[in-house]
């Protein structure tokens, strides 16, 4: 555990790092790819942020560990979501923000981050985040 010397910021720092680390077992990648797993929980967080309306994105905000909420929010203009975009639209959004080659497809990856980050958001909170979708779009998130 990162020790900064309060304790709900060492919290928040040991469940980012575990989501962090989740991504990269998931992908066989070693801790040495942390860059790689921040870039993709950052591309799929501001991808989904950006689908969302500003009620429904701050709801699903809420339940993200305090430095998850941070990049979250990271860069958001509000006054120009939601974007309305499907599944090809949203897959395309995470694979134009990373810089990095990876093996499996954009859904794949989307897939895995997505895995890592459930545990932290309710099973109501996500369904009323997946009822918002495009069926297509939906099915990806599932």
């Amino acid at each position: 555990m990162a020790e900064t010397g309060y304790a709900p910021f060492n919290r928040t720092v040991d469940k980012t790092n575990r989501v962090l680390r989740e991504i990269e077992e998931a992908h066989g990648w070693s801790s040495g790819h942390r860059n790689q797993s921040y870039a993709a929980l950052r591309a799929v967080l501001h991808a989904l942020r950006d689908r969302l309306t500003i009620e429904e994105g701050a709801q699903l905000a809420a339940q993200l560990p305090l430095l998850m909420r941070g990049i979250y929010y990271d860069g958001w203009r509000p006054s120009v979501v939601p974007m309305k975009v499907g599944r090809d639209g949203f897959l395309s959004r995470v694979a134009g923000e990373l810089s990095f080659e990876y093996e499996e497809s954009p859904e794949e990856l989307v897939r895995t981050v997505l895995h890592a980050l459930r545990r932290h958001i309710t099973d109501g909170e996500w369904e009323d985040v997946t009822s918002t979708m495009p069926k297509d779009l939906a099915a990806v998130l599932a």
